[in-house]
């Protein structure tokens, strides 16, 4: 039996990626008629040294695909991958572009000139994977290009699974149903309630979810030993105890001969609830928590200068806006111009955080998050924490070293001694330098507390950030941080 969903399914994908494929070579010949047309240093040109140039910038795109092709029609994948190979494949093929010339035409003055056309193409080719991001989105919501998944086991960490691969509907997945001995949906509710209990977070089930139960565990098992599943779709989600060996063996190679993905989900009981990160002592295999790609000097570096950069080029925008701002904040309320408050930084450490005062001097600063309607804030201070305006003068907090453009918010010292005594990880996210803006601010989790699983999925997403950094991850969230400026955050208040 061969997976005819699959091969369907990746066919689908196939095509995808030709289009796109196809459409930055179309976009690339279009910029280089353009520049034949409108630029200077191309008008001169005689039909043979422009048939040259278009040749070699398609042998140079050619190759570079090769090395950073698009992976935009993948499903798990994030505008930070679409934007490093983005960067990857315009850089590349603007320097073999210029080798190459240098070979067939090295008397052809196109330094600059491939530059122009490069950057020219970087920001278009940028609006081209928006679109088609967007494009292949509204194709999955519409049921093409869909994976289906069978799920075996009766443990509550499958339906954390099915909620993450059902509830996006951008991702393409269809559940099919699952195996288990036990009633899925039921025992999940179950678990929660006594979490809600004994946490007293936030409720986490779904009223529309209806996963269908395809039969008893060992049914599945029996048709396995026939050799008789009748589908189990393109992915198969296995929650069973690591302590059942062969059967995990057993399911795996069916899998194998039949061309369907299998993937392993620890049971919850033998979840530790942490992210490991696999290391080597000589021979010997260990694992380590926190990965911290930060602790590279090489890594600090790089966003040391990144952040030092930036920071020098939004600091102009804000020296123009200052003596408006200074002059709007002296009419509405009296007193200083910044708010200086004591807050927690890198390993603990306390520094003095900037920002332009949004509210009227008040006793309450230190000690009380603002609200919505909070009648401290003044009518220019609401629209200035609205487009992240009062956070300008952090960038210098950055320049000093202080803090990073990109990091986990700082807290105030009454929150840092309040929350660390009730999440265990909580100080976890003072093992890099705090932020002006961050991973969990732009992923919903910005504003007030009012509860604890508020700050727990901030620290959740302060820890992933941490974890995952990379440079073009804080280009993802300085974009998103920057859009908030034209559509407003409902939580920024």
């Amino acid at each position: 039996m061969f997976n005819m969903d699959m091969r369907s399914n990746n066919q689908s994908n196939r095509i995808i990626k030709w289009i796109v494929m196809v459409g930055d070579f179309v976009l690339l010949n279009a910029i280089i008629l353009a520049f034949s047309q409108w630029h200077w240093r191309m008008g001169s040109w005689d039909g043979g040294r422009l048939e040259i140039f278009i040749l070699t910038s398609n042998m140079a795109l050619m190759l570079a695909q090769l090395r950073f092709s698009t992976i935009i029609h993948l499903r798990l994948v994030g505008a930070g991958d679409i934007l490093e190979r983005l960067v990857g494949l315009t850089v590349l093929q603007t320097l073999i572009a210029y080798l190459l010339l240098k070979v067939f035409a090295y008397d052809t003055p196109i330094g600059w000139l491939l530059w122009e056309i490069g950057t020219v193409y970087a920001v278009l080719l940028l609006l081209k994977r928006l679109g088609e991001r967007w494009f292949i989105k509204l194709y999955r919501e519409a049921g093409r290009n869909m994976r289906m998944v069978t799920m075996a086991g009766s443990d509550p960490e499958l339906m954390g699974v099915y909620r993450k691969l059902k509830y996006d509907p951008t991702l393409g997945y269809k559940i099919l149903g699952y195996y288990g001995d036990e009633d899925l949906q039921r025992l999940t509710e179950e678990v929660e309630r006594i979490e809600r209990k004994e946490n007293s977070g936030k409720k986490r089930g779904r009223k529309d979810e209806t996963l269908e139960r395809l039969g008893s565990f060992e049914e599945l098992m029996a048709s396995i030993d026939r050799d008789e599943v009748d589908e189990l779709g393109d992915e198969l989600y296995l929650c069973i105890s690591r302590k059942e060996k062969d059967t995990i063996r057993k399911v795996s190679r069916f899998c194998d001969r039949h061309v369907v993905r299998f993937f392993y989900v620890p049971v919850s009981v033998e979840s530790i609830g942490l992210n490991l990160k696999r290391e080597m002592l000589d021979d010997i295999e260990i694992y380590t928590t926190y990965e911290n790609p930060l602790q590279n000097s090489v890594n600090r570096a790089v966003k040391r200068v990144f952040d030092i950069v930036l920071s020098l080029v939004f600091l102009i925008p804000t020296a123009i806006l200052l003596p408006f701002i200074w002059l709007i904040v002296k009419i509405q309320s009296p007193g200083p111009l910044l708010f200086k408050q004591v807050r927690t930084g890198l390993d603990g450490r306390e520094f003095k955080c900037y920002k332009f005062r949004s509210m009227h001097v008040n006793k309450d600063a230190d000690k009380v998050q603002a609200t919505k309607n909070d009648p401290r804030k003044f009518p220019f201070g609401n629209f200035m924490r609205k487009a992240n305006i009062d956070e300008l003068p952090q960038f210098f907090n950055v320049l000093q070293g202080r803090m990073s453009i990109v990091g986990p918010r700082p807290h105030m010292l009454a929150h840092t001694e309040q929350y660390s005594q009730l999440i265990d990880k909580y100080m976890v996210r003072h093992f890099v330098k705090p932020g002006v803006t961050g991973w969990a601010q732009v992923t919903g989790y910005r504003g007030e507390t009012k509860e604890l699983w508020q700050m727990e999925g901030r620290v959740k997403r302060d820890i992933w950030y941490m974890e995952h950094w990379s440079i073009w991850l804080d280009l993802r969230i300085i974009w998103m941080t920057f859009k908030t400026i034209f559509v407003h955050d409902k939580n920024a208040y």
